[in-house]
């Protein structure tokens, strides 16, 4: 198969975020007195839907108590925790590389595009790609297959030549549902196995693979 189009997931993918997303979930929840234990983990946090998130960590179906918890969250994050983030190693080299041969790239994150765009540019990565899209704050495009759809209208792609790439079940699953291949990565937040029962049509185990797996290298 012949991949003229990559749309990459940004946290866990292109960018490790784990500092800046666990430090203002956890700012959020103090906020709203109802702290998490220190030494647990929020790894699991990475990736999907915040709100989704808020609802399991203060085990309610109120919707009103989970989008307060992320307009805290937002409240960090926009001004300290959206730095608080870094490239995967060989992400510029890889990233070079495909935009040399010619390859289309986009960016097709749940974050909000307007902290996405800013992180891009940031960390030097927005050189690289045509486009970011993200979701919106008001909650539009949140969900992946949503959002990879509205991508593909826009852009006028080709889903059979298109390779999404992302490392939580929510890229994979999204892309199925989109008709679109994908690649899990399994240097982020999600497992071979959240992967490949997702559906993933290949495994990368380092940047370098993408290049392997399309013949670049």
């Amino acid at each position: 198969m012949t991949f003229t189009t990559l749309l990459f997931d940004l946290d866990g993918t292109l960018t490790d975020p784990k500092v800046g997303i666990t430090e203002s979930i956890r700012y959020a929840l103090v906020k709203m007195e109802r702290p998490y234990p220190p030494n647990a983990s929020l790894d699991w946090c990475i990736g999907p839907p915040l709100q989704e998130s808020f609802a399991t960590l203060l085990q309610t179906d109120d919707p009103q108590l989970p989008a307060e918890a992320l307009r805290l969250f937002r409240e960090r994050f926009s001004t300290i925790g959206l730095f608080e983030n870094e490239p995967y190693p060989d992400i510029h080299n890889v990233l070079g590389q495909l935009q040399a041969a010619g390859l289309r790239l986009f960016i097709a994150t749940s974050k909000p595009a307007v902290y996405a765009r800013r992180i891009v540019e940031h960390f030097d990565l927005a050189r690289y790609f045509l486009a970011v899209y993200g979701s919106e704050l008001d909650g539009r495009f949140t969900h992946k297959n949503e959002l990879l759809s509205h991508l593909l209208q826009t852009e006028a792609l080709n889903p059979a030549h298109t390779l999404m790439i992302g490392d939580r079940k929510h890229d994979i699953l999204g892309a199925k549902a989109n008709n679109v291949a994908a690649a899990g990565v399994t240097w982020g937040y999600g497992s071979p196995e959240e992967l490949s029962t997702a559906g993933a049509d290949t495994l990368l185990h380092q940047p370098t693979d993408l290049l392997r797996f399309l013949n670049f290298a």
